[in-house]
């Protein structure tokens, strides 16, 4: 299954005169149907509809559609209606005319003086006038799958980029935690022979019967205390643990997105553990480069569904 991200466009359009084979009830140029679906990144899945008015019969069926494909992201879809011929002049309804006439007369009953309606005007104000017919909702639920389609095609493509940047990541923290397992035993070493040898110079400094015996014993349960507090293989771990399963997550697809983001939480938790426990510059560089790697996936992470 594809890895979807939450950006992607789509347009359809549909010229309604050639798609319908009923004969034409008035002399109108042939009505084109324009539809949009654009989405952005979203916790959630919020959807906006921007009809026209005589179009709000369609609202549910779309959002029905919408909802069974999309899980998360802001999507817009927009539905237009234009001539097909911008250019043709067509003939105004009658009913339009007489609505015309009508806020013409309430007009200049008010203001005698306003000058009347030019053919010109009229003509202007048809073209301005919304060109929906009922016959047309027929084809909003196919023009609309058809731009979904598109939308979620162009999603998925978008969603295997990211999948490819995310596994790079991961097989490059992957090689960060190898780096840092074999210096976990390395460094408790060093710090157990440091402690030895600050004991040793201590007690050969200042007075008193204590044995070797017990001032090696000592020292060793300082250094054992200390190595618990810098040992890392426990951050290591998870920390491996976290990224095989994030690439188990894009290797399966799907709606993975609130997944990944809880992983990406766990993986900075760890890198931050690792950094402030850490008893060497080298390690601390390794938190660090984990740490810049991370914050990358996160980016990535948020724009996926």
């Amino acid at each position: 299954m594809a890895v979807y991200s939450m950006t992607g466009y789509a347009s359809a359009q549909l010229a309604t005169q050639e798609a319908d084979s009923e004969p034409r009830k008035r002399t109108l140029g042939a009505a084109r149907l324009g539809l949009e679906i654009r989405s952005v990144n979203s916790r959630f899945l919020d959807l906006v509809l921007r009809l026209p008015d005589e179009a709000r019969e369609c609202d549910a069926a779309l959002r029905e559609l919408l909802t069974q494909r999309l899980k998360r992201g802001k999507v817009e879809l927009r539905l237009s209606v234009e001539d097909q011929d911008g250019a043709a002049v067509t003939e105004p309804p009658t009913p339009l005319i007489q609505r015309l006439n009508s806020v013409q007369d309430n007009i200049l009953a008010w203001l005698p003086r306003a000058q009347p309606l030019s053919v010109a005007d009229v003509l202007r104000l048809a073209a301005m006038a919304p060109r929906w017919e009922p016959r047309m909702a027929r084809y909003v639920l196919p023009l609309a799958t058809q731009a979904l389609e598109s939308m979620l095609a162009a999603r998925a493509r978008e969603g295997g980029r990211l999948a490819a940047a995310i596994q790079a990541r991961v097989a490059a923290l992957c090689e960060l935690v190898l780096r840092a397992q074999p210096l976990v035993p390395l460094l408790v070493e060093q710090q157990r022979s440091r402690f030895l040898e600050r004991w040793n110079e201590a007690v050969a400094g200042a007075p008193g019967q204590l044995t070797p015996e017990a001032v090696r014993d000592r020292a060793l349960t300082e250094a054992t205390a200390y190595a618990i507090r810098i040992d890392v293989a426990e951050e290591l771990t998870r920390l491996q643990a976290h990224l095989d399963e994030v690439d188990r997550l894009l290797r399966k697809g799907g709606e993975v997105g609130k997944r990944l983001e809880f992983l990406i939480q766990e993986l900075q938790r760890e890198a931050n553990t690792l950094g402030a426990k850490s008893g060497s510059l080298e390690l601390t560089g390794i938190a660090v480069d984990m740490k810049v790697l991370i914050e990358q996936m996160r980016e990535q992470v948020q724009n996926i569904e």
